[in-house]
């Protein structure tokens, strides 16, 4: 019987799982960055250039990216049946820290987007 070549995958490494955390969280190498009050050559270098975690910043990169140290590690298995946005979150937890007014301007604006697709799904 004829040998057959199977091709294992190597398990990912940790700038692999950075990168794809990263992505689903919705951020660019920069936003996340900017994030974490680093540069964004560090944020490539670790997801291109490592195989191993910064220690120093492992616990700031699992709370930006929505994830457990363990998850980031490769310990314990990435959920990825994610059924929110998480960019949008990110997003509203900004506007909760603006002021009344601005709230208040973007709630409509909001509403406007919210009513103009209820009348399309009515009429569609």
């Amino acid at each position: 019987m004829p040998k057959q070549n199977m091709q294992i995958e190597p398990p990912e490494n940790f700038g692999e799982r950075m990168a794809r955390l990263r992505k689903a969280a919705g951020y660019s190498q920069r936003d996340l960055a900017a994030e974490l009050g680093i540069s964004q050559r560090v944020i490539a270098y670790y997801e291109k250039q490592t195989r191993y975690p910064p220690t120093h910043l492992l616990p700031l990169l699992a709370k930006a990216l929505g994830a457990t140290t363990d998850q980031m590690l490769g310990i314990e298995e990435i959920k990825t049946n994610r059924k929110t946005d998480i960019r949008l979150w990110r997003r509203f937890s900004v506007i909760e820290k603006m002021e009344s007014k601005e709230k208040r301007q973007i709630i409509q604006l909001l509403d406007t987007f919210i009513e103009r697709e209820q009348l399309k799904r009515k009429t569609g």
